[in-house]
Order: structure tokens, then sequence, then C-alpha cells
């Protein structure tokens, strides 16, 4: 498999990365081994986890894996912090005591003495991004931490940080944010920014939080995320009229080149030059193996042309920012 820098740093991830956010919840230790087996002897490297994810057992099953089954060293791992659970739900919070707090108890989940990325998950408007850009700093001067980004921050932000860091000489290598054919919001400022500042895209939900597989083209399978009143409202927004063009096209297109409509859309995405990743969170390794066919493909210029085309007034719709 490909591999590719990270924006303008050293760091090197697989092409297709592999999202954990399902392990410990929907997707048991079993099926976690499977998955990651597939993405290493498909010659993937990047694995993706967070702190929040089924608050810390994901990263916990993914700890018990690399200290039995798994090569640390095969693994350039990511974890997130910056979103924690107390009794009123999930708060925001990317001050230094509560990043750096969250980097210690991810190392000990992930039995690790450093992870190869680390991200602040979500932008906290209450702390100011000069101190959650210290805490930041000091993840990567003690070694807890080789490189540093955010996810879901707006280009101004990416912009912001990316300075603070650069008087350090330490940098921001990543911005991780929602990237596909039905959401194609960060083109507007998240990646110009990133382009200008040197800085990776790692793109979550590449395949339209399932939308893009084609699976919703007719109906709504009793098994799926759409199904489930917990996730419903996470899928709904991409299967309106325009979502239904976007896939419509996809479908034809994979059709034409006797592929599956997911292995187009994971193509196209790959294309874009600022994308260092595009993470994958399968529930199963059927699912993954599925994702992981896309990795030989190489999309002809009319093919990708036609998809940029049908997919770009999706920008224009708020709801998918």
């Amino acid at each position: 498999m490909e591999h590719r820098h990270v924006g303008r740093t050293g760091l090197r991830v697989s092409r297709l990365g592999l999202g954990t956010m399902t392990w410990s919840r929907d997707t048991d230790e079993h099926d976690a081994a499977e998955q990651l087996r597939e993405l290493v002897e498909a010659g993937g490297s990047f694995v993706d986890t967070g702190a929040s994810y089924a608050d810390g057992g994901a990263e916990e099953l993914l700890g018990s894996l690399l200290g039995t089954r798994f090569d640390r060293a095969d693994v350039v791992l990511c974890t997130k912090a910056g979103v924690r659970r107390t009794g009123d739900g999930a708060v925001v919070d990317a001050s230094r005591g509560a990043l750096l707090a969250s980097l210690d108890d991810s190392l000990r989940r992930l039995a690790t003495d450093h992870v190869d990325l680390f991200l602040v998950q979500s932008p906290d408007p209450r702390t100011p991004l000069e101190e959650t850009a210290s805490a930041l700093r000091l993840a990567v001067s003690s070694g807890r931490a080789r490189y540093v980004g955010v996810a879901n921050h707006a280009g101004w932000q990416v912009a912001r940080l990316a300075s603070l860091l650069d008087e350090d000489g330490i940098g921001l290598a990543a911005v991780e944010a929602e990237y596909s054919l039905l959401q194609r919001g960060i083109e507007r400022e998240v990646v110009p920014a990133a382009r200008a500042l040197g800085v990776g895209v790692l793109a979550w939900s590449p395949l339209g939080r399932g939308v893009l597989t084609g699976k919703y083209r007719r109906t709504i399978p009793a098994d799926s995320r759409a199904a489930s009143p917990h996730l419903a409202g996470f899928v709904r927004p991409y299967l309106d009229a325009a979502g239904a063009a976007v896939v419509d096209a996809l479908v034809l297109a994979a059709a034409g080149l006797q592929r599956q409509p997911l292995e187009v859309a994971l193509a196209w995405l790959a294309r874009r030059t600022q994308v260092a990743s595009a993470i994958v969170g399968a529930r199963t390794a059927t699912q993954l193996r599925g994702a992981l066919g896309a990795v030989d493909l190489e999309l002809p210029d009319e093919i990708a042309q036609a998809l940029d085309d049908v997919s770009r007034p999706a920008i224009g719709y708020p709801e998918r920012f």
C-alpha cells in the first residue's frame, strides 16, 4: 500500500487508515484483531483512535492487541483528546491540564510510552488557542507524542495553531476532518489553509457515513446505522436528493470500471494531494477488506472530473459542515 507524508513533516502514514470508533462497543476483540491483521497484511500502518471512543474502551482494546498479537513498530498510532465524559454528557475541554491528563491516560490504555500523532479532537471556545498550543508543545517535548495536530477545527484555528507551534519548530502536522464526495465543506477554508501551511489532511468518514457504499439507494437496511434510533441522525442528512445524485453517479462510474462504489469513492479522495490518509471505520473485517480493495485503483481523469462536477453543489449545504 502507498504511504504518504503528512503535510511537510517526516511522518508517513498509509493511504488508508483504520478507524476504531466502534471498537469495544460494536466491534469485539476478535473482529478488532481481524481488522488490524487485514490492515497490516495489506501493507497499511495508520490506526486512528481517541480517548472518547467507548470512554477509553477502544484504546484499551487496541493496547491489548499491540501488546500481544501485533508489533507496536508496525503501527503508526494516532489518538485524540479534548472531549471528556461527565454526568451531564460529553464536554469539550482543550485546556492544558485536560489534554495532558488525557494523553497520560491514553498511553496507559494503549500500553505504550508514546503515540505517533496526538490530536485535539474539537475546538474549545473557552480555552485560548495559546494554552492549547502549550499542551501540544509539551506533549512533543516530553516525548509522549512525536507529532501533533487538530481535528474538526476551522481554517483560521488551524492557521493560528500552526503559527504558535512554528515558533518553537514543532509545527502542526495534521488536521483531521470529515471529507468525502458527500462532504466537501473543508475545501472552502481548511484545505487551502493546510496546503499553504504544509499541514496534512486526514479524512474521516471518507465513505459519507456509509452512504457511498450504495447500500441506502433503495431502502434502509434494518441492521444499518440509519435504522438505529441513536445513529439515524448521523446518516440521514446525506439521504436527500443531492446525496442521491452523487451516489447514482458513483454507482454508474463503479459499474463502468467493474469495481465497487466504495472503491471508487476512496480512489476519488486519494487523488486529493493534501489528503495523507482516508480513515475507514469498519465494524467488521469483511467491511474493511472491501475498502482495502481500493488501494490499487487509479481513477481515469474523465471519471474523476465527472464525480467532481456532480458532488460540487453539496459544498453549499450548511447542514453538511
